[in-house]
């Protein structure tokens, strides 16, 4: 690769900000070189306005750098964004139009029909729809999306077996962890010794954004995957890693050896290319009965695998299994981040 490509982060004091700093701190391809923030944090060096809180120390590389305004001017190219919807909604096609390549976190805009709801090793191909896209056509910015937390590890777990099998019917039950809910995130007298059945809009998004990410592309339109899908979503006293408990009816008969065997051999663009943030195994399968758990299997394929066991015949569907995935990293900051790597060597970026 030539040189580090400068790319910008907005919102880069919350917690998926500041994950994709680290995330990006000594990446082969870029280099951060401006951050931007709210009105409150804006001037200040980020050092001084982010409270850092993340298990590794704040990068030299950007505790100097000034926090700039939510603002296109001064901004590099491509910008990761990471902000709160009702925020995005307004400043993600702001950037876009000033001819920014910006690749978000949000769920603003990830269910509109022409911006590409991607996950690399399953539908690198609705990158296309870029083209279909106003800001495109204007000044050659666009917005490309990466799913929901909860919804990104069950839509890779769903992928080989949707491609191999069919999928008629998806029930899932989540045990969400509470760094999902951001900084400070669910208060601790009300998430200890508990478990909070309701999170605002999650099962909403789970069971919109997951067909549209196993579904096709037609001209200028994402298309849904046909089949049914429920879902419910329960907040658990765990620091990091949604855990879900899933059920599928499937459109071809499956041996429990076929299932495990497509998502052991189950690869991608990401591998194909070896982007520098994809693991090598996107999907691991643990035969022990009590596995996956978050305490040993969350930082599998340095966060971005996803971690499946205990599949077994289901008396309503006809399979049920347990998945894991790391909510901050495969679920939010890794996976834009390989957004953006996939974008790169697809010329994107250029």
């Amino acid at each position: 690769m030539s040189a580090h490509v400068p790319v910008g982060i907005l919102g880069a004091t919350g917690i998926v900000g500041q994950r994709l700093i680290q995330l990006l701190e000594h990446h082969p391809w870029f280099e951060v070189t401006w951050l931007a923030a709210s009105e409150r944090s804006a001037g200040q060096l980020y050092r001084d306005a982010a409270r850092w809180r993340l298990k590794t120390p704040m990068p030299a590389s950007v505790a100097d750098l000034v926090v700039a305004p939510a603002s296109p001017e001064g901004a590099p190219r491509v910008v990761f964004a990471s902000l709160d919807a009702a925020i995005a909604h307004e400043l993600e096609p702001k950037f876009a139009e000033a001819g920014h390549a910006v690749i978000s976190n949000s769920s603003a805009l990830r269910m509109q029909p022409d911006v590409p709801l991607v996950i690399p090793e399953i539908n690198a191909d609705h990158l296309r729809l870029i083209e279909a896209q106003s800001w495109r056509k204007h000044s050659r910015g666009f917005v490309v999306t990466n799913s929901n937390c909860s919804a990104m590890g069950l839509a890779l777990a769903l992928a080989p077996i949707q491609k191999q099998f069919g999928l008629e019917k998806v029930f899932v039950v989540t045990m969400q962890a509470v760094s999902g809910a951001g900084y400070p995130g669910v208060a601790s007298l009300d998430i200890l010794g508990n478990v909070i059945p309701y999170i605002a809009n999650e099962e909403e998004k789970m069971e919109a954004e997951t067909p549209k990410m196993l579904g096709s592309v037609n001209g200028a339109s994402a298309l849904q995957a046909d089949f049914v899908m429920s879902a419910h979503c329960n907040r658990v006293a765990v620091e990091d890693g949604h855990t879900e408990s899933v059920s599928v009816k499937l459109r071809k008969p499956a041996t429990e050896e076929g299932i495990i065997q497509a998502w052991r051999q189950y690869r991608g663009l990401p591998q194909e290319k070896r982007l520098p943030s994809a693991p090598e195994q996107p999907i691991v399968y643990d035969a022990a009965p009590d596995r996956p758990q978050p305490r040993f299997d969350l930082d599998r394929g340095a966060g971005m695998a996803v971690s499946i066991g205990r599949l077994r015949p289901c008396p309503l569907l006809d399979w049920k299994f347990t998945l894991l995935s790391h909510n901050t990293i495969r679920g939010a900051a890794g996976a834009a981040l390989l957004n953006a790597e996939l974008l790169k060597v697809q010329g994107y970026l250029e």
